[in-house]
């Protein structure tokens, strides 16, 4: 479900207060891919709802440059939304989930693997608050970014 953040704090109060372990986990998601769904899969298993901060359009220029996202925040959400193990899709504008992460204050923190658990942002948050950090395994070659070059590769006309 796409929810925007006050409706978000709001329920996910409630389901801690039902005794669910929050999961928050954020990226582009620009070009969705196998690597994302069994990222997402993972962090899904480290509690019982599993919540994804999306990077809005205007972010996503600022951390990947000018042609970046190729797909539409809108659309991007849609998808998130889609896959079973999503139950929460967010979309922030800032470069940083830190603001969401800081009002959320999720049970668990998770980033892929090419994060170190020391450069996790909200990493302080969750973990002043007993919660934990992991980070998942980076499937590699698995990007948005190897897709983009494979198509410009092969459909390039020079």
């Amino acid at each position: 479900m796409i929810v925007e953040l006050q409706e978000l704090i709001k329920v996910v109060n409630r389901l801690k207060q039902e005794g669910k372990r929050i999961v928050f986990t954020n990226g582009c998601f620009d070009i969705i891919h196998l690597g994302h769904v069994l990222y997402l899969k993972s962090a899904k298993e480290y509690g019982d709802i599993l919540v994804v901060g999306l990077n809005s359009d205007k972010s996503v220029k600022i951390i990947k440059g000018d042609k970046r996202p190729v797909v539409p925040q809108g659309e991007r959400a849609g998808v998130l939304s889609s896959i079973r193990f999503v139950d929460y899709v967010v979309i922030f504008n800032e470069p940083d989930p830190y603001k969401i992460i800081e009002a959320v204050k999720p049970d668990v923190l998770v980033k892929g693997g090419d994060w170190a658990i020391e450069n996790i942002i909200g990493r302080d948050i969750v973990e002043s608050s007993g919660g934990k950090v992991y980070n998942i395994p980076y499937i590699e070659g698995s990007s948005s970014t190897n897709i983009i070059e494979e198509i410009l590769k092969r459909y390039s006309t020079e």
